[in-house]
């Protein structure tokens, strides 16, 4: 082989080492470019938890939502529409790449939401969906392509994630359907937190206004019992929530003047004792205390009797009550100290028990009388007891009585009537009474277990 001809064979060797590396070199550009594209995917999607994480403003990462769908699935914008509680479909964000075809693709978009209304829980999914594809469709032009996928919170849809595009090659792939997807449902947990804090503030506000209310409830109770006397009382009412119905009240009748509870009653004072309970709990029972209170006091100072007091208070109460559904049980009471006199009338309460020292025997207190509220013309009785030294009288509500363990079984009232009897035996004062009472039924529902209807008893002794 001539000499001159060496040279030419490492020249097509370079030439087919260039051919061979060429192909490997732009796979390593694929998978170079591949790579930069899952990175640039993952920090979108991590700056969306991020922003869902700490925005507390839910118009602010919705502006996100069209930015982060268009970005991660490389489409021409983005919409998202959200179904609103009048059932109107409202074109809520939008993004678009081209600033300047954006007016257009809005008002188109908008239009088209605009001729939709949902009936609630009568179209099926699928069907609302269609009709807002035929629209967005009909005002977009067929150049568009359009791609969805539903908002759903708790199984529920509220809308509408769209990815949209002028390229004709554009495809809707599994990898974008599922970006898709994951934006969407970032876009639900959104939807459901700021639904969820709405739900928390107003339960915080309730809860405020119930603290208030249960404050101004305790205000209307007596602060602290009276000094009746020739009588000791003690009283203690434990509402089922922070509001309740139960109501008992205290105060010194002279003529014409209810006298504040403190030590200002004298010999000629009439004592009223009053205890109710308002057939329900919460807040509408308390209001239907307060409300009694206010006119019960008002009926004493015509002083009339506790049958005419109850019967009057009965047909002012009427109209208000009639269509609540809720009735009051009230038992009256006036203590004449100079007498040791207990006058007395009952609006179907539970009847007070009496202890008689000298026989160490229980009897009741009642008369005839419907509950306040369910007849307007209603009549009471009157009746009245001559008390002793060493009489007990208490007064209470059927929260005691009804007290319900776990097996199901009640306190009722023959193991109450056993226990005031045990009570007026043994303990020293009316203080001691309820505090043994309270501890009684406490025992018989478990320590643990919270009473489900207030309780209240009062105690009068006579000294």
């Amino acid at each position: 082989m001539p000499v001159s001809q060496l040279p030419s064979q490492p020249i097509e060797n370079n030439s087919s080492a260039a051919t061979d590396v060429t192909p490997v070199v732009a796979l390593k550009e694929l998978v170079a470019r591949l790579h930069r594209e899952q990175n640039k995917i993952q920090d979108l999607l991590s700056s969306l938890g991020f922003a869902l994480r700490s925005f507390n403003n839910l118009n602010q990462f919705l502006e996100l939502i069209p930015l982060m769908a268009t970005r991660v699935t490389d489409a021409d914008g983005s919409a998202l529409f959200l179904y609103k509680p009048n059932g109107q479909v409202r074109l809520e964000q939008l993004h678009w790449q081209d600033s300047r075809q954006r007016k257009n693709i809005r008002k188109a978009l908008e239009i088209a939401s605009s001729q939709i209304t949902l009936m609630p829980n009568t179209a099926p999914l699928a069907n609302a969906t269609g009709i807002l594809d035929d629209q967005m469709h009909r005002y977009l032009g067929p150049d568009v392509q359009i791609f969805g996928t539903a908002i759903l919170v708790k199984h529920t849809e509220r809308g509408w994630l769209y990815v949209l595009s002028r390229d004709p090659e554009y495809s809707w792939t599994e990898t974008r359907q599922k970006l898709v997807r994951l934006v969407a449902d970032q876009t639900a947990v959104a939807i459901e937190n700021d639904e969820l804090a709405v739900e928390l503030r107003k339960k915080e506000r309730l809860d405020q206004e119930l603290e208030i209310g249960a404050e101004i409830q305790r205000r209307l109770l007596p602060r602290q019992c009276p000094t009746i006397p020739g009588a000791v009382v003690a009283a203690r009412c434990k509402p089922a929530n922070r509001v309740g119905g139960d109501y008992y009240d205290f105060f010194a009748t002279t003529d014409n003047k209810i006298q504040p509870n403190t030590k200002d009653g004298t010999e000629t004072s009439r004592w009223g004792l009053v205890i109710g309970d308002v057939m329900g709990k919460g807040v509408p029972a308390a209001l239907i205390m307060t409300m009694m209170r206010g006119m019960l006091r008002g009926e004493v100072l015509h002083g009339n009797s506790p049958a005419r007091i109850l019967q009057n208070l009965n047909r002012v109460m009427y109209a208000d009550l009639e269509n609540s559904h809720r009735f009051v049980t009230v038992f009256y009471s006036e203590y004449n100290p100079h007498k040791r006199i207990l006058s007395y009338s009952n609006a179907a309460h539970n009847p007070p028990l009496w202890w008689h020292a000298a026989t160490k025997t229980v009897s009741r207190l009642d008369t005839l009388g419907m509950l306040i509220g369910l007849d307007a013309n209603s009549q009471y009785e009157d009746a009245q007891v001559q008390l002793e030294p060493g009489d007990t009288i208490i007064y209470y509500t059927d929260g005691l009585t009804d007290a319900a363990a776990a097996g199901g079984d009640r306190f009722d009232e023959d193991n109450f009537v056993a226990g005031f009897n045990t009570a007026c035996k043994y303990c020293n004062g009316p203080q001691e009474i309820v505090d043994y009472l309270f501890d009684q039924v406490q025992e018989f529902i478990g320590a643990d277990k919270q009473n489900t209807d207030d309780m209240t008893l009062v105690v009068l002794q006579i000294l």
